[in-house]
C-alpha cells in the first residue's frame, strides 16, 4: 500500500462534509449500536471489503422489496471495485466509511486513524461520484473512546451495529442462511442496526454470500413483525 499523507485538502473536504451534513448530537461522543428511537424501525447495513459476490442479488432484493440500506465499503474496496460502489449509490443507497485498509484502530495513533478515514472518504467519493455519508464503522468493531473522538473530530459519527448475522462466516464457519435469519430476528428491537456483508473473503472456497440469500427472508420477517426499515440518511435531518 502506498503511503498516504493527510493533506490539508483532505481535511478541508472532511470539514466541508461536516458543514454540509452536520451529524445530530445524539450520534456523537460514543459508539452507536442502537438508534436513539422508540419506534419499531430497523436499519440494514452491509460491509464491503472483499469482492462483489452477492451484490447483484442484494441490490435486486432491496429494489424489489423497496427497502433502503447503507453500504460501508473500505477505501481499498472502492479502488478495486469502483463499479460496485457506483452501483450501490446508483441504486439509491447511502455509503458509509469502513476505513481504507481495514486495520485494527486500537493499534493506530490519531494521525494514522485520521489518514485511514480520510483516504477511504476520498476513494469512496471518487468511485461513487457522490459524497459519502458522515458515518464511520470501525473495522472488526474495535473501538476506543479516543479513536471515536478522533473520528468525531473529522465530522463522522461512529455507526456500529446491534448484531451481525455472521453470514460472512459461510458454511465452512458453521453458518447457514437460516441461522443468519435467526440471528437477525433475535436482535429485533426498536432502533436495531443489522450488519450483513457482501462479498466472499479470500479464505472462502465456496464463493457464496449467505447474507444475500438471507436478505429477502429477513426483510419479510421483520415487516411481518411490524417493523419499518429505516434509511440512515433520515438521521441527518435530526
Amino acid at each position: 500500500m502506498k503511503p498516504f499523507r493527510t493533506t490539508f485538502a483532505a481535511v478541508l473536504a472532511a470539514l466541508a462534509l461536516v458543514a454540509a451534513r452536520p451529524v445530530p448530537a445524539p450520534l456523537m461522543g460514543a459508539e452507536v449500536r442502537l438508534l436513539p428511537t422508540g419506534d419499531r424501525v430497523l436499519a440494514l447495513t452491509f460491509n464491503a471489503a472483499w469482492d462483489e459476490t452477492g451484490l447483484d442479488t442484494v441490490l435486486s432484493t432491496l429494489r424489489e422489496r423497496g427497502a433502503p440500506a447503507t453500504f460501508f465499503p473500505t477505501g481499498q474496496y472502492a479502488e478495486r471495485h469502483p463499479d460496485a460502489v457506483r452501483a450501490m449509490a446508483a441504486a439509491g443507497h447511502g455509503l458509509g466509511n469502513h476505513s481504507y485498509s481495514h486495520p485494527l484502530f486500537t493499534e493506530l495513533d490519531a494521525r494514522q486513524a485520521g489518514a485511514e478515514v480520510l483516504r477511504a472518504d476520498t476513494a469512496i467519493r471518487e468511485a461513487a461520484g457522490t459524497d459519502p455519508l458522515p458515518f464511520f464503522r470501525f473495522p472488526y468493531s474495535e473501538t476506543t473512546p479516543q479513536r471515536i473522538a478522533d473520528v468525531n473530530a473529522l465530522g463522522f459519527a461512529d455507526l456500529e451495529f446491534t448484531t451481525d448475522t455472521n453470514g460472512y462466516l459461510g458454511t465452512a464457519g458453521g453458518m447457514t442462511t437460516a441461522k443468519a435469519v435467526d440471528r437477525a430476528l433475535a436482535a429485533l428491537a426498536p432502533g436495531a442496526i443489522l450488519q450483513l456483508h457482501v462479498g466472499a473473503s479470500d479464505a472462502s472456497a465456496e464463493r457464496r454470500c449467505l447474507d444475500a440469500e438471507a436478505l429477502p427472508l429477513i426483510i419479510d420477517a421483520v415487516r411481518d413483525r411490524g417493523y419499518r426499515i429505516l434509511d440512515l440518511r433520515t438521521l441527518l435531518a435530526g
